[in-house]
């Protein structure tokens, strides 16, 4: 696969990372089908609006038919309840994989995450084949995401390539971001390469600009699926202070770490099910 696939479908579209992506392809692909449970309205005849929702099986069936690719942006994007968590990314990256398969489509992009290995501190350079290290129940979902696409390729023969993604924003906007930023433009170059790339059974990549600050590798990036970002967060960085906190240590997940930060979703998903939630000792 080296040519853009002529039929794309698009989930969570009309989200904030799907503008984007629906801009970056809709010059090359011959048709897109724009899939959210929001309404979202057809430009001209190369695109199809399907208002679904991920947890609806039977329906991402009937909109994946004839199509040659899936890019799953549809989701849960930060910290929430767990079972929150676990309807819309767990069981709806499921929901879309099955369909995918029923529906024969070759393959799948996945967008995971970086909070996958967020709790790795800073100075760690992380290689997208280390073992996960979740900085919570949102980074938690994405590794049983990158699981299920690993045995639909494994199990079905499904092409699945899962996009560790860096902070998606127009420009860097916090200090944390001169080593994550992923700007808009190589966003759209890693979602093309993934959709492209020859030879591909399963593929994790970190998606991220190549910021000389970053903490993660890109060489499967580079490797397997030939793209090499081309941004770079140091262009912003004199909007920082050089001596903030957040270089000094810690996990890379930063203030969406620690206990603090999820214990509160916990909390919640114990009151739902009617037991007090208590903290560890």
């Amino acid at each position: 696969m080296e040519d853009i696939p002529g039929r794309i479908v698009i989930t969570g579209v009309a989200g904030r990372i799907g503008p984007t992506v629906r801009a970056g392809l809709s010059g090359d692909a011959q048709h897109l089908v724009l899939l959210d449970r929001a309404p979202v309205e057809a430009q001209d005849d190369t695109e199809t609006a399907v208002e679904a929702d991920i947890t609806d099986l039977p329906a991402l069936v009937e909109a994946f038919e004839g199509a040659d690719a899936v890019v799953h942006l549809a989701g849960i994007a930060d910290e929430a309840p767990f079972a929150d968590l676990l309807d819309a990314n767990v069981r709806g990256t499921y929901n879309v994989l099955e369909a995918a398969r029923r529906a024969g489509v070759g393959r799948v992009v996945l967008f995971s995450s970086n909070r996958v290995t967020g709790a790795y501190p800073i100075h760690h350079h992380v290689f997208a084949d280390e073992p996960p290290r979740p900085d919570g129940l949102y980074g938690v979902s994405k590794v049983a995401v990158e699981a299920l696409g690993q045995m639909y390729a494994d199990t079905f023969g499904l092409e699945v390539v899962a996009l560790r993604i860096g902070s998606f924003e127009e420009e860097p906007d916090e200090t944390r971001h001169l080593a994550t930023w992923l700007s808009p433009r190589d966003c759209v170059g890693f979602v093309r390469a993934a959709l492209t790339a020859p030879g591909v059974t399963f593929t994790v990549a970190y998606a991220v600009s190549g910021n000389a600050r970053r903490f993660w590798d890109l060489t499967a990036a580079a490797n397997e699926l030939g793209y090499r970002p081309v941004d770079d967060a140091a262009a912003f960085a004199s909007r920082f202070a050089d001596d903030d906190p957040f270089w000094h240590g810690g996990p890379q997940g930063g203030p969406s770490t620690g206990a603090e930060a999820v214990l509160p979703f916990v909390e919640d998903a114990a009151e739902v099910e009617g037991t007090p939630a208590t903290a560890a000792d």
